[in-house]
């Protein structure tokens, strides 16, 4: 072996190679050295030029009155006189930033890894985005947080109200200093720590259909470019509907947050259309209003398909005192409630927020993901619904009733709820998850059997109910109207194993358990 070594050092054509190979590496090592050395000083740079902050120096704090206050850019620290001087510094460099003082090689470098999953193609139509977050508590405060580290380069907050102490266990940037201040401030001020670059407008006001074209209007006062997208991170309904009717009005691109209060389990939560959003209160009263307003579709929100239950959170009771201090239902999802009092799970808002977040980028980017939305499965249930419709009239036409004018008591709502949460978007049967349909699981009883119920003159209705059906798919029904409903085999015992019989009868003993929260 050692021979072999020697006659391969002594060879020419070796030592060249090895000569080449210490060269590239002694070139690419001061390359990389040099690059760093450069960031280094450029870093150093940065630092060394912002002047050291007292008084004189200190901006004059806004002072907010009854009337809503635009607080200008590079005004960062100003609501707090007390600001550290660490404020003050972070404040100075991101004036500077935002006026094209700072290298964009530091920007590059600190957006590495995203660039390195868009691609820097992809990132660039990020970092010319303008999104405005209407809403600043738990989920807008985590959305904003995101969407800035992750590239976003004007961002307008719109917001109301001030931090509390009860909001901290789920704001994003919030400390205990930033209490009794107005959250557009306390986000900018705490983000112009990471992203200094980032441009900010902040409102200090309701968002309010009246000022729309103002506070969705182009960066700058109207003068620049139009919001890449919107986020609706509102409580109050009225205000959220109006917020999304008129950007549905006015082809602005919206998405809507729905209720993350009373929630737990993050693995329910999706991003679809607000057509195809099931068991979420506050995305029930929003589509109910819109759909009033005309829009019942196209507008993406993110929502938890999490049931409530036997103890689970749920809304408090509003005591009597509080009924002297207004309107008692405005910031509510129901009548009486105050959202203040709505059980949150601190991590919830921020799941929801960073949801919403990671789909803005995706479709600003281009990135291919995909979006649920409610048109297919809307049509879904619909042809679920007419199948159950038409097997009822079957039945009822067998037990010779005259299926005239003859309705179930089933809508394409409940077809929804069943199939997606009683049981799970699968066959009861096979586990299958395609061709679906939804069928009595037992005969009736002898004494009525499948005639119709006619209390009121000219009316034929079903006497089926949501705790009568199973879902199977539409080759299974079949078989299950030819020897159960129709056949002689009156009981599901007599065709399906224990094992189906079990699921089924788990299905609906839990369906009837949480029917009375619906």
């Amino acid at each position: 072996m050692s021979s072999w070594i020697q006659r391969q050092s002594s060879s020419h054509q070796a030592q060249l190679a090895a000569t080449a190979l210490l060269s590239g590496l002694a070139v690419a090592g001061t390359i990389f050295g040099v690059q760093a050395i450069r960031r280094k000083v450029a870093i150093e740079d940065l630092k060394a030029s912002i002047p050291n902050v007292d008084e004189k120096h200190r901006a004059n704090a806004v002072r907010f009155g009854i009337h809503p206050v635009y607080v200008p850019d590079y005004d960062i620290a100003s609501t707090n006189p007390l600001a550290s001087k660490e404020e003050e510094c972070a404040a100075t460099l991101a004036r500077r930033a935002q006026q094209g003082d700072y290298d964009d090689e530091l920007i590059q470098e600190q957006l590495t890894r995203t660039s390195s999953f868009l691609t820097p193609s992809g990132l660039a139509p990020l970092r010319s985005s303008f999104a405005v977050i209407i809403g600043l508590g738990g989920v807008g405060s985590h959305c904003t947080a995101a969407l800035a580290r992750s590239g976003v380069s004007h961002i307008r907050l719109i917001d109301f109200d001030q931090v509390t102490l009860s909001s901290l266990n789920r704001h994003a940037v919030a400390t205990l200093a930033d209490v009794g201040t107005p959250k557009v401030n306390c986000v900018r001020k705490r983000l112009v720590a990471v992203v200094p670059w980032v441009h900010w407008e902040c409102f200090n006001e309701v968002w309010r259909a009246g000022e729309a074209g103002r506070l969705l209007g182009g960066w700058d006062a109207g003068k620049g470019k139009k919001p890449d997208y919107v986020v609706d991170a509102i409580d109050n309904i009225d205000s959220k509907v109006a917020l999304l009717k008129y950007c549905h009005e006015n082809s602005i691109k919206v998405v809507s947050s729905m209720g993350a209060g009373c929630k737990s389990d993050p693995t329910r939560i999706f991003i679809g259309d607000i057509s195809a959003s099931v068991e979420d209160p506050l995305s029930r009263a929003t589509r109910r209003k819109l759909r009033a307003l005309g829009v019942s579709e196209g507008i993406p929100v993110v929502y938890s398909t999490e049931k409530p239950g036997p103890g689970k959170a749920a809304l408090l009771p509003l005591p009597e005192e509080e009924f002297q201090k207004g309107r008692v239902g405005e910031l509510s999802v129901l009548p009486d409630f105050r959202a203040r009092i709505l059980p949150v799970l601190g991590t919830m808002p921020a799941v929801f927020g960073c949801a919403i977040a990671n789909f803005i980028v995706l479709e600003i980017t281009g990135y291919p993901h995909e979006f649920g939305g409610g048109k297919a499965r809307e049509k879904m249930y619909e042809n679920i619904l007419g199948n159950l419709q038409s097997l009822e009239e079957k039945l009822a036409k067998s037990a010779g009733e005259d299926v005239l004018g003859f309705k179930i008591p089933i809508t394409k709502e409940d077809v929804g709820y069943l199939i997606e949460e009683v049981f799970r978007g699968k066959s009861v049967v096979s586990g299958l998850s395609t061709r679906l349909a939804l069928v009595r699981w037992k005969a009736p009883s002898e004494s009525w059997g499948y005639k119709a119920e006619k209390k009121w003159e000219g009316q034929k209705t079903s006497r089926l109910r949501l705790s009568d059906l199973v879902c199977m798919t539409k080759e299974e029904a079949t078989v299950h109207e030819r020897e159960i409903l129709r056949g002689k085999k009156k009981r599901p015992e007599d065709l399906y194993d224990a094992a189906v019989v079990e699921l089924v009868r788990k299905r609906l003993l839990e369906e009837a358990e949480y029917e009375r929260y619906r």
